[in-house]
């Protein structure tokens, strides 16, 4: 055992659309959580894993947040500091799928931030669409101890062509520790339209690990974007219109208030 903070996670996720036709998916995925002040390091101690350069599993800063490049501790600080958070020495953790021989495409990517104490201060969803498009959701955490964690917000950035905006994110959260879940209601002003839900199990990171992952979950980003748009079709032949892509909000991240 390493006493990293960082991991492995394996698990499943569900889709389940209830109106105005009943679409359904569930697929094999595997995520890395990765403590923000360990990706160095891990890419040091790991042949499979490297930052910023290709391997079988990499890590692209540039893949997230404003996509500059810049380191990412300090960007999510700044949106910390936005929502009126502590910002300075509290860990940030990052669950996401890694770069699989050079490519990755993430629908979302959730920083778990923490305070100097160790208690979790807010979640930031970080949601991109197949346009190339990008936009966050940071939602303070109300009560650190409560598990699952309950935060709602509502929608503002175009996702999917089947979905409209004046929409509303319900999350429920069982933050990383031997499990992870995060499970996502979609409603609109007639109640429940969609259901997500990711759940996984932790494994250690290591070589051993991510190679067995590789075996396990082949190509997998180039299998999500690829399910992405297969989906898409499938619910095109279902009769499900498409809605127009509006422009993305001026602000990278939308601030919300934790749920009381």
């Amino acid at each position: 055992m390493t006493g990293a903070a960082s991991a492995l996670y394996a698990g499943a996720v569900i889709h389940h659309r209830l109106r105005p036709r009943v679409h359904r998916l569930n697929y094999r995925m595997f995520s890395l959580l990765l403590d923000l002040d360990e990706i160095d390091g891990l890419a040091a101690r790991l042949r499979l894993f490297s930052r910023n350069r290709f391997n079988l599993f990499s890590f692209r800063d540039a893949d997230y947040g404003d996509r500059s490049g810049a380191p990412l501790r300090g960007q999510v600080e700044a949106h910390l500091r936005a929502a009126g958070l502590e910002a300075a020495g509290g860990a940030i953790r990052l669950l996401t799928m890694p770069r699989i021989l050079g490519y990755a495409f993430n629908p979302l990517s959730v920083y778990f931030c923490h305070r100097r104490d160790g208690a979790l201060q807010a979640i930031l969803y970080e949601v991109s669409n197949t346009f190339g498009e990008r936009h966050g959701y940071l939602i303070p955490v109300g009560d650190p101890d409560a598990v699952p964690i309950r935060q709602t917000t509502a929608k503002c950035f175009y996702v999917s062509p089947f979905l409209d905006m004046g929409l509303t994110y319900s999350f429920r959260v069982v933050p990383p520790g031997g499990r992870v879940g995060i499970a996502i209601a979609v409603r609109d002003r007639d109640g429940l339209l969609l259901s997500a839900a990711l759940a996984s199990t932790r494994a250690e990171l290591s070589d051993r690990a991510l190679a067995r992952a590789f075996l396990a979950f082949p190509l997998l980003t180039l299998k999500v974007i690829g399910g992405i748009h297969w989906e898409a079709l499938r619910l095109f032949l279902k009769g499900i219109g498409l809605r127009r892509r509006p422009a993305p909000p001026d602000h990278p991240v939308t601030i919300s208030r934790p749920e009381t």
